[in-house]
């Protein structure tokens, strides 16, 4: 196993354990959802996963963005830095 992981990036690797941290964090709200089966304590858990997921994102865009930043220049930093914001104004707008 250890060699297999020895292969890929310790950036990307980091970065797909925030994703699937995100999805095991998606797959027991839903499995508590099911188990409460009451549509208002539903919501409180959707409503907590909506806090969960940026987050995750920002997370994950901040390792990657801090492992490419000395080879891009800044001005494609600030287009990311504005990709990033216009996304997370359209989760929430």
């Amino acid at each position: 196993m250890r060699r297999l992981f020895s292969s890929i990036d310790h950036t990307v690797l980091a970065m797909a354990g925030l994703r699937f941290l995100s999805a095991t964090i998606e797959l027991a709200a839903a499995v508590v959802m099911l188990l409460l089966n009451d549509v208002r304590k539903a919501i409180v858990v959707n409503s907590a996963l909506a806090i969960i997921g940026p987050l995750i994102f920002i997370a994950t865009m901040t390792i990657g963005i801090f492992q490419i930043a000395d080879s891009i220049s800044y001005s494609k930093l600030l287009f990311i830095f504005i990709g990033v914001v216009f996304i997370l104004v359209g989760i929430y707008k």
